[in-house]
């Protein structure tokens, strides 16, 4: 997250960076780098163009604080979802369920992963930015094949974690990419279901039990 720092001209009193930070990735997340402007930013966050360069930079810079607080959070919320004391389906199941509350959000259209339908565009020319995603979608799958090799029997029999780290990601992805289409919620829950029972079936979770 940015870090607050001491005030400078043209910064409005009361100013408080992550709430600035959040209404600055909610405008990038519903349009994307290239069609966002400076005057969304300065109407989403209350601040006037100075404020904004005196407290992240330029355009740009805004939306790699935007990209590391999005990585951040996610981070914090796939530790939480896949601790050990959940049964692998439920921890896949967490990782989902937890994805689907950001990806359509309830009352409006689905927005899918910031991470995806915003930075993908953008890491073809921003080497920066193309890092960011590469490191962010590696975590992922990493994340993914720990849990599974602690999995104790768990995992469909003769499965390799590393291989179905790849399909539980993707299965992950293509949810972020349908939900950005438009696909209603029951329709991308049925991929995590299909997932879910392809890695972790019922029968091991029964066994283990």
């Amino acid at each position: 997250m940015v870090q607050k720092e001491q005030t400078r001209i043209g910064r409005p009193r009361g100013y408080d960076p992550d709430i600035a930070l959040s209404a600055a990735l909610g405008v990038f997340w519903d349009k994307g780098f290239a069609g966002t402007s400076l005057d969304d930013l300065t109407a989403a966050t209350g601040m006037n163009r100075p404020s904004l360069y005196a407290a992240f930079g330029d355009k740009r810079a805004i939306y790699a604080a935007a990209l590391a607080a999005y990585k951040a959070a996610s981070r914090r919320s796939l530790t939480a979802a896949m601790a050990p004391e959940y049964s692998l389906r439920d921890a896949i199941g967490n990782v989902y369920r937890l994805a689907l509350d950001s990806y359509v959000p309830k009352g409006r259209a689905g927005r899918g992963c910031f991470m995806i339908g915003s930075a993908l565009t953008e890491a073809v020319t921003d080497p920066v930015v193309r890092k960011g995603v590469s490191d962010g979608l590696r975590e992922i799958e990493k994340r993914f094949a720990d849990r599974f090799r602690a999995a104790r029997g768990e995992l469909a029999k003769g499965g390799d974690p590393a291989a179905l780290a790849k399909i539980a990601s993707a299965a992950l992805y293509s949810m972020a990419i349908q939900a950005r289409a438009g696909e209603p919620r029951k329709d991308l829950e049925a991929i995590g279901k299909a997932a879910i029972d392809l890695i972790a079936p019922r029968s091991q979770d029964r066994a283990r039990r």
